[in-house]
């Protein structure tokens, strides 16, 4: 087998035995990493540590990765008003996170001869988000669901950051 040691160099080609004394002489693990190759590739290397990096790297880009895009709520035509106030916070809460939301309205059975029902309910919303949101895509219907998809507007700009003890100078 070709070894390879923990700096990337090649110590050459050598039994099986040779390269597992080698890694044992050094304190190191020998990891075959290329099986297909002739001869097989194995590099030694503290695998342990290599697990831990790639997990921590994994978790960083998992961290990295934008939140979910697009984020849904649904309501009923006959919701109540405190209800849909609650939904309006939770849409607010979502665009606050960065995402954007798409607001669905359901209709079952009758309530399909009744859209404006919808709409109306759908402008309601629109209505308490227009300082938090832009409307991407207007109402329009898929099937039984009326749905109209909102995007956060651009940050406000923030207020300077005032550290404990420190003063804001007033002109």
């Amino acid at each position: 087998m070709r070894l390879v040691d923990e700096k990337g160099e090649q110590l050459g080609v050598m039994p099986t035995r040779q390269a597992m004394e080698v890694a044992e002489d050094r304190g190191l693990d020998l990891v075959e990493v290329a099986p297909a190759a002739m001869p097989p590739v194995c590099r030694l290397m503290d695998y342990g540590r290599f697990r831990y990096e790639t997990t921590r790297k994994e978790r960083e880009a998992r961290k990295r990765k934008p939140a979910n895009e697009l984020r849904e709520v649904r309501l009923k035509t006959r919701i109540g008003e405190h209800d849909r106030s609650a939904k309006t916070r939770l849409v607010k809460r979502l665009l606050g996170e960065g995402s954007k939301v798409k607001v669905t309205v359901m209709f079952r059975g009758r309530e399909m001869d009744h859209p404006d029902v919808g709409m109306t309910l759908l402008r309601r919303v629109a209505e308490d988000l227009v300082d938090d949101a832009a409307l991407e895509r207007p109402p329009a219907f898929e099937g039984r669901w009326l749905s109209m998809v909102l995007a956060p507007t651009v940050a406000k700009t923030k207020a300077p950051d005032v550290k404990e003890g420190e003063q804001v100078a007033k002109a």
